[in-house]
């Protein structure tokens, strides 16, 4: 997550994480949230990055280019780390 810093929002428009509060399922997702939310939004203060909570829904991380274009990446079962390095993934799949 270090690697993204300020990165975001070059051919990025949007994040949006999606999970469930209590599933196992969405546990290394809330840990991810917990440890990097705040680096993440200090060093990317007005790019949005929502966080979408409902009950019993599978873990995904929505990303939003330019005109429109949006790619999810399930987050089921992953640790922290490994949602870390999704995100990664879609920041620079668009740099």
């Amino acid at each position: 997550v270090k690697s993204i810093g300020a990165g975001l929002g070059r051919g990025l428009r949007e994040l949006r994480i999606h999970l469930c509060q209590r599933s196992a399922g969405s546990r290394g997702v809330r840990e991810f949230i917990e440890q990097h939310y705040v680096t993440l939004k200090k060093a990317n203060p007005n790019f949005p990055i929502l966080i979408r909570e409902c009950s019993g829904i599978q873990p995904k991380l929505w990303a939003r280019y330019e005109f429109g274009k949006e790619k999810s990446i399930p987050l089921n079962n992953l640790t922290a780390d490994e949602v870390g390095k999704a995100l990664e993934s879609v920041v620079k799949s668009h740099a």
